[in-house]
């Protein structure tokens, strides 16, 4: 920190990494003698995006439930550092002329940010650095393991899970959690600014269905309360690992993506938690699978890093030839729950309705459209970007790829979706709570409708399905 006449001067641009805990870019960006806190909302990331490739389409960036979550996380955010003495400044434009123009206003001497692994978001930073007099220093953030500290680099990760995670847990540590430094004063003279809604955005949205697992609230106080409610509240971490594939519930997961995806909850904090409970609970196989799977979160982002552009092409890392379909009324139906297989309309209404979608079902409505409509996976990963509120570019298309057999597996990911209906619901609870037209039925009608008789299937308000489940799934 400088000591003369002439004040040490940092900016600090928030992405997503919407929090005072464990922020390293926050730590080093506060070591100065004025600080500016910096949103920006980007208009390129909402409204309507080409997705180009072998079959173009259009889709939403970012869709309204994710937009007011983010609205909400940059609010609670602000209220968070005004307690502390300081604010944050929100504007709406490109970073590039938005930070360069804040940068010469206060003269600062850098301008401190969380890097990120994809090519969109890479391409940003390298807009902004472009365009700032000031040196952009990057911090990376948001995972568990810091790339520094992998084994063999960031270039040397392998492409299976496996053994990436045997690697790590062998021959790496996750650091400690970073302390919220004190925060020197901000920069006078600059307006705060106001925050945009979601129709300044051009972003429509709607209420949150009634049936939906649980309302997300967007913000760093409502993420350290999700974690101190699901671990120290309800106990429910102590059977994780026995309730991670459920489909209705508040608690059969920890359900703290979202956060942990806007920055809201570093994932560090989470494992340090879970020491914590370990210590003070029980450490058993629920507490390491929660590791587990925040280890994959990693995973995707490391992959991302290594392999850039190449996972967004048709046959992924893998290269594979695929025939992939162009089919939109395939797709239509899909994306709107009419495919006649009950567990995948299930899953696409819940995710329409809410936003949110548990990993189990995410997979099988993945499977239903790359595998067995054989159509173009990165229509489904395109249209998951505008729905999920959890939504991060490497964990969404990375599974994506992976389901659809072109990323981190060779092996063939194809599910049978009427098989894993009666495995995870075997009461058709979720298949009936979101397909209502299907309510009266047994378990075994509800998932499989096509089997009654010509003329009760003919009463019911229920397209056939797309598929012949027979052949498709049969042994």
């Amino acid at each position: 920190m400088a000591s003369d006449a002439d004040p040490d001067t940092t900016l600090w641009w928030l992405r997503r990494d919407r929090r005072l805990h464990d922020n390293p870019a926050l730590v080093a960006a506060a070591d100065a003698d004025r600080l500016l806190p910096v949103s920006v909302f980007d208009p390129a990331h909402y409204g309507t995006a080409e997705y180009g490739g072998t079959n173009s389409f259009t889709y939403e960036k970012t869709g309204g439930r994710r937009t007011r979550f983010r609205i909400d996380s940059v609010a609670d955010l602000r209220s968070r550092l005004r307690d502390r003495g300081s604010d944050l400044v929100v504007r709406t434009g490109d970073p590039a002329s938005v930070l360069s123009t804040l940068a010469d206003r206060v003269d600062a001497d850098a301008v401190h940010v969380h890097t990120r692994p994809t090519p969109e978001e890479r391409a940003v930073e390298e807009r902004v650095e472009a365009a700032l007099d000031a040196p952009l220093v990057r911090h990376w953030g948001h995972t568990l393991y810091h790339p520094a500290d992998l084994p063999n680099g960031v270039s040397g990760v392998d492409d299976t899970y496996t053994p990436f995670r045997k690697s790590v847990e062998s021959s790496a540590s996750v650091r400690d959690p970073e302390p919220i430094p004190e925060l020197p004063p901000r920069p006078s003279g600059v307006d705060p600014g106001v925050l945009p809604d979601a129709a300044a955005l051009g972003v429509d949205t709607s209420p949150v269905d009634d049936r939906a697992a649980l309302v997300f609230e967007g913000g760093e106080t409502a993420a350290l309360g999700r974690l101190d409610e699901y671990l120290w509240e309800t106990d429910a971490l102590r059977e994780y690992k026995e309730t991670r594939n459920g489909l209705l519930g508040r608690d059969y997961s920890s359900k703290f993506s979202p956060w942990l995806n806007e920055g809201c909850l570093s994932p560090r904090r989470v494992y340090a938690e879970i020491d914590e409970y370990e210590d003070r609970r029980v450490a058993n196989d629920s507490t390491y699978w929660l590791r587990f799977e925040l280890l994959w979160r990693d995973f995707f982002q490391f992959q991302f890093a290594k392999h850039g552009a190449t996972f967004f092409t048709p046959g992924g890392i893998r290269h594979r030839e695929i025939a992939w379909r162009d089919d939109p009324e395939a797709f239509e139906r899909w994306r709107r729950g009419e495919t006649g297989i009950p567990f995948v309309d299930a899953g696409m209404r819940e995710l329409n309705a809410t936003g949110y979608l548990s990993n189990r079902a995410r997979q099988n409505v993945a499977s239903f459209l790359a595998n067995d409509l054989r159509i173009d996976w990165r229509t489904g990963a395109a249209y998951f970007e505008t729905r999920l509120i959890d939504y991060d570019p490497a964990s969404n298309y990375g599974n994506w790829a992976y389901v659809a057999g072109v990323g981190n597996d060779s092996r063939n990911r194809s599910f049978d979706v009427v098989w894993q209906a009666h495995r995870y619901d075997p009461d058709a609870e979720y298949v009936q709570r979101w397909v209502p037209e299907l309510d009266g039925l047994s378990p075994e009608a509800a998932h499989e409708p096509w089997t009654l008789p010509d003329e009760r299937r003919a009463r019911l308000d229920y397209p056939a399905p797309m598929i012949d489940p027979e052949t498709q799934y049969g042994d």
